[in-house]
């Protein structure tokens, strides 16, 4: 009998290092100031921070949204909850920017230039993936790849959409003009959809809990948005914000308006 001769492996083990690429992720970091300013460092860190988890929350939605229209609910649950769970993460990476005084934040500030969060091409994304429709969200970003990527969350069903769904295979009553309707126009509150929403809550435990973990992601990502105002009145108060945006007073516009309108609005009719 012979036997094939085994090639010794010569491949590395993988490591915690090499796992992670933690020596490429620590070269990420590279403030443009002079000596660099110390503070520049944690903006940039907390920042970088963000788009990761943004880049996490896509993936959860993304699954999230294939699982609600199979109609499993236990699956969802677990997802949607997972995304409530980071957007608290979110707002606590707000107290760490509180900790730079405006003095601090202006000596590295004329170093960004043009950049701004209103470039953030995933949040762009991900407020298309909760239902916004509006060309203007991509004026702020290049032309490319980041552009066209928001541009076609902009067509596809939103989770809202992927909700409807799920309400239908648990036989709650949608209007087909709202199923049926074109993806590029946003949702508007409805009224047939709110009965039927109202409905789950009264007779069906499972949906009524799933749309509860909804109403979470709402105020959270409600939350996130306050906290991320007054960091920015905190920190350069009504000046023009980076890269020419209104600042504050922007960030103000966006205050209380839900990305789940049907949830809110069906609670006074309890």
């Amino acid at each position: 009998m012979t036997y094939a001769h085994r090639m010794p492996n010569t491949q590395p083990a993988i490591t915690y290092t090499s796992y992670l690429k933690i020596e490429e992720i620590l070269q990420l970091q590279q403030p443009l100031s002079n000596g660099p300013e110390h503070d520049e460092l944690l903006f940039i860190i907390i920042h970088q921070s963000y788009e990761l988890w943004f880049k996490s929350i896509h993936h959860e939605l993304a699954r999230a949204q294939d699982v609600l229209e199979e109609g499993d609910t236990h699956t969802a649950l677990g997802l949607l909850g997972r995304v409530r769970t980071i957007l608290k993460v979110l707002v606590s990476q707000v107290d760490i920017l509180e900790t730079m005084t405006p003095l601090q934040f202006n000596s590295f500030r004329d170093r960004l230039e043009a950049a701004s969060g209103f470039q953030s091409a995933q949040f762009r994304e991900l407020e298309a993936v909760f239902g916004r429709r509006d060309d203007g969200m991509i004026d702020h970003l290049p032309v490319g790849n980041q552009r066209d990527r928001v541009g076609a969350a902009m067509k596809r069903r939103s989770l809202w959409d992927s909700v409807l769904r799920y309400l239908i295979a648990r036989g709650h009553h949608v209007p087909d003009e709202i199923i049926n309707r074109d993806m590029t126009i946003e949702y508007v509150a409805n009224k047939d959809v709110q009965r039927a929403i109202a409905n789950a809550y009264r007779s069906d435990p499972e949906t009524a809990l799933l749309l509860e973990r909804l109403v979470d992601i709402d105020e959270g990502l409600q939350e996130w948005r306050y906290r991320h105002v007054k960091m920015v009145e905190r920190t350069i108060g009504h000046k023009i914000g980076s890269g020419g945006s209104s600042g504050a007073s922007y960030l103000a516009s966006t205050l209380f308006k839900p990305v789940f309108p049907d949830l809110w609005d069906v609670r006074s009719t309890f």
